[in-house]
């Protein structure tokens, strides 16, 4: 089974996207129950929150549900139990380093990479461009998909 995390500043717009992104792709594929899929944010602002909701408009108009998603911390042990652990921008990368200290199996990396694209995913937080942050965000998982059928979970 692969094991993916997706991580936010927050875990209500961006991580929770590439989730249900993600989760959706794998299902269209039949491959559901080879994966294990979640997100979290790398600060404590939102948590127990629920997606923000320009966010589950945008998923929901792809036919994407993320009902009963609440916010959660990343935390050092997710580094141990997901095979990628995947962030939306540098900060983010920069405050994941400080939760998780080593990246000694190389499983941390921005998720854009996955796409054939250098650069971060747009923060819909503050552009408001949810349509932006969703293809970035679905082009990054439809690499990350690629990249995991052809190499497996420890393809990093």
């Amino acid at each position: 089974m692969t094991k993916v995390l997706f991580i936010c500043h927050g875990n209500i717009c961006r991580s929770p996207m590439a989730e249900f992104i993600f989760k959706d792709l794998v299902a269209r594929q039949g491959l559901a129950d080879q994966f294990e899929i979640a997100s979290a944010a790398t600060s404590r602002e939102e948590i127990g929150n629920p997606v923000y909701p320009p966010a589950r408009r945008k998923l929901a108009e792809h036919g994407i549900s993320c009902a009963a998603k609440r916010a959660r911390q990343v935390t050092a042990a997710d580094y141990a139990k997901y095979d990628y652990l995947l962030v939306m921008d540098r900060q983010n990368l920069r405050n994941l380093r400080r939760i998780i200290s080593a990246d000694p199996e190389k499983k941390i990396r921005l998720l854009r990479e996955f796409s054939g694209q250098s650069g971060e995913i747009a923060d819909p937080w503050y552009t408001d461009d949810f349509d932006t942050a969703y293809r970035q965000i679905e082009e990054g998982c439809r690499g990350l998909l690629e990249h995991i059928l052809r190499f497996g979970s420890d393809g990093n």
